[in-house]
């Protein structure tokens, strides 16, 4: 692939590509759940390589529903072998999968802000149709940012979205260096903030964050 998958993407394996993968991890072979994966049409998500992934390989995370243990599997493929990527879905696309006490919240955050983007637990549901939501899950979220401005409003507007919400929102704010935990983006523009990119954390402050945004 021509340019490397943003952390969150969703990809499909070929059944070839994934057959490669059961043969060098037997021990998820054995599980049916995890063979028949790519079979099924299902996806995984690009993470962050760990320093026991092989050079040259895309690192991907496949997490289980509840009822499988919630185990977090991290293998890795050849780009050759991923016929297909996407972002992770639209909140406004997944919210159909989501529980009806969360209809209200969800409404409010598409109000905010349209483009925002959902992973974890409600994502999974939604792509996979494997029952991964509980009453203790947490609504995960990407909020993609186009301004500066846009950067110091959005914080204060998803935590007033935040304090009557029936679940915890969490997440990040998407920038051009990476994704920030969106509640880091509220203090001041000297506090320091994590940074996650494609291939790390990084530190920088808020102000320096919100530079790659000055015109």
């Amino acid at each position: 692939m021509a340019e490397p998958l943003a952390r969150h993407s969703m990809v499909k394996a070929s059944a070839a590509g994934w057959a490669a993968v059961m043969n060098r991890y037997p021990e998820l072979a054995s599980e049916p759940m995890v063979a028949g994966w790519a079979h099924a049409g299902r996806p995984l998500v690009v993470r962050r390589p760990a320093c026991s992934d092989t050079a040259g390989m895309i690192p991907l995370g496949l997490p289980l529903p509840p009822s499988h243990g919630k185990r977090r599997i991290a293998v890795s493929l050849a780009a050759a072998d991923i016929v297909a990527s996407a972002p992770p879905p639209l909140l406004a696309n997944a919210a159909a999968a989501a529980p009806a006490h969360w209809r209200e919240t969800i409404a409010l955050l598409l109000r905010l802000l349209p483009e925002t983007r959902t992973y974890g637990s409600l994502a999974w549901q939604h792509l996979t149709g494997l029952p991964y939501l509980s009453d203790g899950s947490d609504l995960d979220l990407l909020w993609p940012l186009s301004s500066a401005e846009q950067a110091r409003t959005l914080p204060s507007d998803i935590a007033r979205i935040a304090k009557q919400a029936p679940m915890r929102l969490d997440g990040e704010i998407i920038g051009p260096a990476g994704g920030v935990q969106w509640r880091e983006l509220s203090g001041t523009d000297e506090d320091e903030i994590l940074v996650k990119g494609p291939t790390g954390v990084i530190t920088t402050t808020r102000a320096a964050f919100l530079a790659r945004y000055a015109s």
